[in-house]
């Protein structure tokens, strides 16, 4: 699968799209590819504030448990509940249907420090 260039990554595999100061976040193909069948998500609060590199929430697979990681700082303003009884949507459409949570971007400027979607794909080549 292709990483869509409207948005950009982390090297722990989350990508981030933002649209105002509003963005959304989830993880990558490569990210819900490594953990295999996700089968419940540990979503946040709506309303809690979290720190760039702050832990988002917990995402666990048939194969392990892993933290995710917010790209910015902000506040949570929506999660989505369709996880909650289909945590496989990560895995079929992580870059759309199988996105995690929306914050309030606090800091822009956090944003600058993430990959490019050409950034991610060489970040790709080089840790297979």
């Amino acid at each position: 699968m292709e990483n869509p260039t409207d948005r950009k990554y982390t090297k722990e595999h989350e990508w981030i799209k933002i649209d105002g100061n509003i963005a959304t976040v989830g993880i990558t193909d490569f990210a819900q590819d490594q953990l295999t069948d996700v089968v419940f998500v540990e979503l946040p609060e709506v309303g809690k504030q979290i720190e760039q590199n702050g832990n988002l929430c917990v995402v666990e697979s048939v194969k392990s448990v892993s933290d995710i990681f917010s790209p910015v700082s902000g506040e949570i303003v929506e999660v989505n509940k369709a996880l909650e009884n289909s945590p496989a949507l990560i895995n079929n459409d992580p870059f759309e249907s199988g996105w995690i949570v929306k914050l309030k971007v606090r800091n822009e400027i956090e944003s600058a420090q993430l990959m490019t979607p050409e950034e991610y794909n060489k970040f790709l080549t080089e840790i297979e």
